[in-house]
């Protein structure tokens, strides 16, 4: 089946979160929430060390909405649902929908780090995907140096599987990582 006409919901509730596919008009929430972190972001993202915008990424925001409906990438909003602060970006990506396989990405608004809100989202992320996708297998990848990336993997109950030695550059491109590859299975 082409994965276009595969229906799942664009938006889900976990005890605090609302997590839902990006929309036209998203941005602004974004690269504000961008900025705020962007410390803590460095180290880890490569697209962090590129010009940020608040229309640069009013555009990714919308490209990310086409590859949603289009079932290419799943980028994941993660507001507060209360307050309805945008808390974190997240998605399920590197589809393989043949084997039903994902790979979960995670960043959290650093102002709202340390409060259990990624974990929750992880895990209602993970849920997500095997109830609504039939996942049979999703992955949680970090660098090795990444501690705090690798607690929230393991608090969610992924199973680190292997390290993948020298797998990647680091952000600098200066020194070749490591990859921890967690993962859940059905």
């Amino acid at each position: 089946m082409n994965p276009i006409l595969i229906d799942f919901p664009s938006e889900f509730e976990t005890e605090r979160l609302l997590i839902r596919m990006p929309k036209p008009g998203d941005g602004k929430v974004v690269y504000e929430s961008k900025q705020a972190s962007m410390n803590e972001l460095l180290p880890w993202m490569p697209w962090a060390h590129r010009e940020q915008s608040e229309e640069g990424d009013e555009i990714n925001i919308r490209e990310a909405h086409v590859k949603f409906l289009t079932r290419e990438d799943l980028r994941l909003l993660v507001f507060h649902k209360e307050t309805g602060a945008l808390i974190a970006n997240s998605g399920l990506h590197r589809i393989d929908w043949d084997t039903r396989k994902f790979e979960i990405g995670y960043w959290i608004d650093s102002r709202y780090s340390g409060k259990g809100y990624i974990t929750e989202a992880v895990k209602g992320i993970t849920n997500f995907a095997f109830l609504e996708l039939q996942a049979n297998r999703v992955e949680i990848r970090c660098d090795v140096k990444n501690v705090r990336s690798s607690a929230v993997a393991e608090r969610a109950g992924f199973i680190l599987e292997g390290i993948l030695r020298k797998d990647s550059y680091d952000v600098y491109r200066k020194e070749l990582r490591d990859t921890c590859v967690y993962a859940k299975v059905k």
